[in-house]
């Protein structure tokens, strides 16, 4: 059966405009005015011929790993002919992301009116983001376009089109597309060069009563601009510091990819509280969603360290080489996503170097986070010996927000983290079958900068190809490496053994939270690797292990402890508890309430509080340590 989707004879049969034969651009003209109130309007004038037409809405959004194009939030979607005569479309009955038209004689252009709704706020994570200062367009939440007879003829970078803006007085813009007509940033309206479907969707545009752009790496060719838009002024006050560390990240990324594939880089930087927090890559660009105090609160910025290495790394790996599966033609071809241990878990694994590579992070910031990791496949994630690591990629598309409560035993997106695990190891062998003379820069330096600077295209790959790529940097039989970990039902990743022989460092636990388990805990308690639960400042519990203490004393995700050891619930007095316990002490005694009933669970667990650290092993090579060296002075 063919994996792709079937296609309405309706739609085989049509007269459709052929993208190659485009007589003219499409227009496309967003107006961002009413962005404050959480809606976004286009008009858009499609070239067509008469007879039968299928235009379809963008479903797979390249970055998102799923069909997630936000068709549920379109509103106000009228088709007319140029004099104003309406035009009725029918969805299909099958692809919900296709309109059936039939153009009348003597008509050459569609006019589309068509709004989006972005009212998700904080919990929407696709599509485009607004607050009463702030807004971040993605084109492809107000677009549609002609399908050329069936998918696999159509292709979006034939379809070309002429994109322009308007925004609110006084708000400023930043993105990578290029203006046209003497169009600056302050420009309250804006017309762009027409580029193609493909380069558009991978153009977002971040807009801003509140903007800041930053000039980073002044002396490195192309350009590298901070785009930076907050919910006040005081958000987009950054210290010289953070500045310099991100120019830092420009020099480190040319060093370690020694190549660049794109005509100048723009990080769109939304500080906000009222949007969703993510980030999405672009060849030329990224989408990167932080909470509002982000650059001016130090452990904010820690938390959030990661972000910017990490998608920029995206513009090599993913939006270049990016795995054959998921460089499809168009955005209505499902996508494959069982090499995204690659695509995401090199990136990640990546994201974290550079971060201390370029000083956002420190080398103990690296190691305390790398714990944490460590820890969660070594103890903490039971789902392990049911799913393995190559499933969480090949399932992304299902999985990727089926985050929350057992996570622990569901597993989702663990392609990312213990992909992180997979490099490292990967990393330190080359470096131990080399006697130190070759590294994982070497594979990175040949794989991502294949072909030397480009503009922005996508070189495929595949899972041979990578295999092939390291082999040429170290023989070795990578191929049965790489399988015996993505395959392995084992409880704890098998990754962990090669990083505590390799490394220099291997895992511990202490009884006192390093700063990344400090960070992550908030004002709640992680008590993850002791009694197997996150609890909330409140005693809501966040998340239990499977079968740890607390899920065999019955506790489960939602409860809420009243009670601990006959005390109002403290996240202060279950620490106490836990650590009173410890050897021979009394068992836990806790009052939690489930959906309006309450009940007595004892905890007996003397093992004291637990938190992961690595600790350095005497008389080893420190492989871990020389990887965080920067490749620039």
């Amino acid at each position: 059966m063919s994996l792709f989707r079937l296609i309405p004879m309706a739609a085989l049969c049509a007269a459709t405009l052929s993208a190659s034969a485009q007589s003219a651009p499409i227009t496309l003209s967003v107006d961002l005015t009413d962005a404050p109130r959480k809606i976004l309007h286009a008009t858009e004038i499609i070239p067509v011929q008469p007879g039968p037409l299928t235009l379809v809405y963008p479903e797979w959004i390249p970055g998102e790993h799923g069909p997630t194009g936000p068709i549920i939030n379109q509103a106000g979607f009228i088709i007319s002919t140029p004099t104003g005569q309406p035009i009725k479309w029918e969805r299909d009955l099958v692809d919900m992301y296709s309109y059936h038209v039939n153009v009348p004689e003597g008509v050459t252009q569609l006019n589309i009116k068509m709004d989006f709704l972005a009212t998700g706020g904080a919990n929407f994570t696709e599509g485009g983001s607004t607050s009463a200062n702030l807004a971040l367009l993605s084109w492809n939440t107000l677009l549609v376009y002609p399908l050329n007879i069936d998918i696999e003829h159509t292709k979006a970078s034939d379809v070309m089109i002429t994109p322009s803006i308007t925004i609110p007085d006084g708000w400023h813009f930043g993105t990578a597309l290029q203006p046209t007509d003497g169009a600056t940033e302050a420009s309250v309206h804006a017309s762009f060069q027409t580029v193609s479907l493909e380069q558009l969707i991978d153009s977002p545009v971040l807009a801003g009563r509140w903007f800041r752009e930053i000039v980073l790496a002044p002396e490195v060719s192309p350009k590298h601009y901070l785009d930076l838009a907050g919910d006040g002024p005081e958000d987009l006050a950054l210290s010289q510091q953070h500045i310099d560390q991100f120019s830092k990240l420009v020099r480190e990324t040319g060093a370690l990819y020694q190549s660049r594939h794109y005509g100048s880089y723009h990080f769109l930087v939304t500080l906000s509280d009222q949007v969703a927090h993510f980030g999405l890559e672009h060849h030329q660009s990224s989408d990167d969603r932080v909470p509002e105090k982000t650059f001016i609160d130090e452990g904010s910025f820690a938390e959030e360290g990661d972000l910017l290495p990490h998608e920029f790394t995206h513009s090599w790996n993913g939006k270049y080489r990016r795995p054959a599966g998921l460089a499809t033609p168009n955005y209505q071809e499902p996508m494959k996503g069982n090499l995204l241990w690659v695509y995401e878990g090199l990136t990640n694994y990546l994201g974290d170097i550079l971060a201390a590579r370029s000083g956002i992070w420190s080398a103990d910031t690296f190691r305390d986070r790398l714990a944490t990791i460590v820890a969660d496949f070594n103890d903490a994630r039971p789902g392990r010996t049911w799913r393995d690591l190559q499933d969480t990629a090949t399932a992304a598309q299902i999985l990727y927000n089926a985050s929350g409560p057992y996570d622990n035993w569901r597993r989702d997106t663990d392609y990312y983290s213990e992909g992180d695990l997979l490099w490292l190891e990967i990393d330190e062998t080359i470096r131990e079958k080399s006697q130190g003379k070759k590294s994982l820069n070497n594979f990175l330096a040949a794989f991502e900068g294949f072909g030397g600077n480009t503009p922005p295209r996508v070189a495929p790959y595949t899972f041979e190809d990578i295999v092939s790529g390291l082999n040429a940097v170290v023989p070795n039989d990578w191929a049965t490496f790489l399988r015996t970990r993505l395959d392995s039902n084992e409880l704890h990743a098998p990754e962990i053994a090669g990083i505590n022989t390799l490394s220099g460092y291997h895992l511990t636990y202490t009884d006192k939270p390093n700063y990344w388990s400090t960070l992550n805990e908030g004002d709640g308690i992680s008590a993850t690797y002791s009694l197997g639960l996150t609890a909330g400042s409140t005693g809501m519990l966040g998340d239990v292990i499977i079968n740890s203490v607390a899920y065999k004393a019955g506790l489960a995700p939602g409860f809420q402890i009243i009670a601990v050891n006959g005390r109002a619930y403290t996240p202060g007095l279950l620490r106490a508890a836990i650590d009173a316990a410890k050897g021979s002490g009394p068992a836990i005694n806790l009052i939690v309430e489930n959906t309006g009933y309450f009940k007595t669970i004892s905890l007996d667990y003397h093992g004291g509080e637990r938190y992961p650290q690595l600790e350095r092993i005497e008389n080893t090579p420190d492989r871990l340590d020389t990887i965080l060296d920067p490749l620039t002075k």
